[in-house]
């Protein structure tokens, strides 16, 4: 038995959740999103939330079962407050900053990067040494953070490059004579 997916989803305040078959539709005032789950669960709408199970007990069945479970909470989720993810910017001259509809950013390379912004992801740079990615999808928001992290990972010797905000970053000592 899934522990996860056993537990029912409870649909917040000023978000309606409309089921259809293996289609879960979501409206709240971030936004709205659906979601198709795998034919291996049922979705059904309960008076107090919304209940995920498996079709079967075979083992494709119950691994979904939970997973299915988490992405329609995170849906539920997303279209109520919305998913962030910070980054910071580490090291001497580098910076952040938006560019019209893109987000540049200067890395120590000998030029700067621009990464255009996709439709769906509200990305702010409040800060030089800041970046802020921000949307409903919540696997959206991580794929794009984590993107932008990958033009200058940080590394373990000064930990300059650009890193999650609350991540932290393992020193090595360096060479010793």
């Amino acid at each position: 038995m899934s522990r996860i997916g056993k537990k029912i989803i409870a649909v917040t305040n000023g978000v309606t959740v409309n089921v259809d078959g293996q289609s879960v539709k979501a409206k709240g005032p971030k936004g709205e999103r659906e979601l198709v789950i795998s034919d291996l669960c049922t979705v059904t709408l309960e008076s107090d939330g919304v209940l995920v199970k498996p079709v079967d007990q075979s083992k494709a069945a119950r691994s979904m079962w939970g997973m299915s479970r988490t992405q329609i909470a995170n849906l539920i989720d997303g279209v109520a407050n919305s998913f962030t993810k910070e980054l910071e910017l580490v090291g001497v001259g580098y910076r952040a900053q938006m560019k019209g509809s893109s987000l540049s950013l200067a890395l120590g390379f000998s030029h700067d990067v621009d990464y255009p912004v996709p439709d769906d992801v509200k990305i702010q740079a409040p800060k030089p040494t800041e970046v802020i990615v921000s949307g409903i999808d919540k696997q959206r928001v991580g794929q794009i953070a984590a993107e932008i992290r990958a033009f200058r990972p940080p590394e373990p010797y000064k930990g300059k490059g650009v890193k999650y905000k609350d991540e932290y970053i393992f020193r090595k000592e360096g060479k010793k004579k």
